[in-house]
């Protein structure tokens, strides 16, 4: 291992549940009386919205973070976790050509053949990508991901508690490069590292752009067919112009995008490294057994109420859900997607 690797074995600092003079708060960390950023951090690493005191768990927004400047997210470290994931293929490749509009395939091989020491010597040629995914499965980023999420924990759980399955994954690119279309599962703290990107998200809850039943197939099976950009989406969504230090949350089944252009990068400077720290709540664990309920009706011809939109309906339907997912694994050999 090198040295950034090194640095960083004990990412782990007291979280401070303390208030400032003025009484604020950022996700665990006190803060700096008098500063021009009223969410900036008086020390450590921290994550905070962009607007005060504005945190939704179910709702798109902008957030600020300084984790940019964390040694474990420097390209020399992330080679090094990058040679370790490809061993065991978790190290993905999208196909040249890519576009925000083509499906979101993604192989555990570069298609040109190259090994990941290779790519990595050659990150900054234009086109570049590489996605580290399951970070959570190295010990240092592991730690790493427990510091990002002791540090938006006080933001996410009294809205949502029972956080778990804590994930990772660093998308590493020069531009011009594109993540294509699509959606996930989780929550997402999505964090922009080094360069430039723009970020288009959609609300969860539009159903002109993603329908409740390709929702929940999506849910319950990880079926993507019927997720597709189409002409129009793009002006339904919100767009983000984030550089280091900038993220955005969004929560599960939200769509979105990203593309880098190359009118920032310089030599030296011209790699686009972001990460998304994602995980599930009882609230999605809850929400998914609704989800597979609601597949079973809408088969039987019934349009059921989605997910969140009546506390009292859902939680009627969770035990009924539970029962079915419990028959479809025992009877039926279903396995269930992450998140149940």
């Amino acid at each position: 291992m090198q040295a950034p690797l090194l640095y960083c074995a004990d990412v782990h600092q007291p979280v401070t549940f303390m208030s400032a003079s003025h009484g604020s708060l950022v996700a665990g960390l006190p803060l700096e009386a008098g500063t021009t950023d009223p969410a900036k951090p008086a020390s450590g690493h921290a994550v905070w919205p962009k607007q005060e005191g504005s945190f939704s768990s179910s709702r798109v927004q902008a957030l600020r973070h300084n984790f940019h400047e964390h040694p474990l997210m420097q390209l020399p470290a992330l080679a090094e976790l990058a040679k370790d994931l490809y061993k065991t293929n978790q190290c993905r490749f999208i196909p040249r050509g890519s576009t925000q509009a083509t499906p979101f395939l993604h192989e555990g091989k570069d298609s040109a053949g190259r090994t990941i020491e290779e790519i990595f010597a050659r990150i900054e040629e234009p086109g570049s990508w590489v996605a580290l995914y399951n970070v959570e499965t190295h010990p240092l980023y592991h730690a790493f991901l427990d510091e990002v999420i002791d540090r938006v924990r006080p933001l996410v759980e009294p809205q949502e508690p029972g956080m778990f399955d804590i994930g990772g994954f660093i998308f590493i690119s020069a531009p011009p490069s594109v993540t294509p279309f699509h959606i996930d599962r989780e929550n997402n703290f999505w964090l922009q590292m080094h360069g430039r990107k723009t970020m288009n998200v959609w609300d969860p809850t539009d159903r002109h752009v993603v329908s409740a039943e390709d929702r929940d197939n999506f849910i319950a099976h990880g079926t993507l067919e019927n997720v597709q950009l189409k002409e129009g989406f793009r002006e339904r969504s919100h767009e983000f112009d984030v550089g280091p230090g900038d993220g955005v949350y969004f929560p599960s089944t939200s769509p979105h995008m990203t593309r880098s252009d190359p009118g920032w990068a310089v030599p030296g400077d011209g790699v686009c490294v972001s990460i998304g720290v994602v995980f599930h709540t009882e609230v999605t664990r809850r929400r998914a057994y609704v989800h597979s309920l609601n597949l079973a009706l809408r088969k039987l011809g019934f349009s059921p109420r989605e997910p969140g939109q009546s506390e009292w309906m859902d939680r009627l339907k969770y035990p009924v859900g539970r029962a079915l997912v419990w028959a479809k694994k025992t009877f039926r050999g279903y396995k269930p997607r992450v998140g149940f």
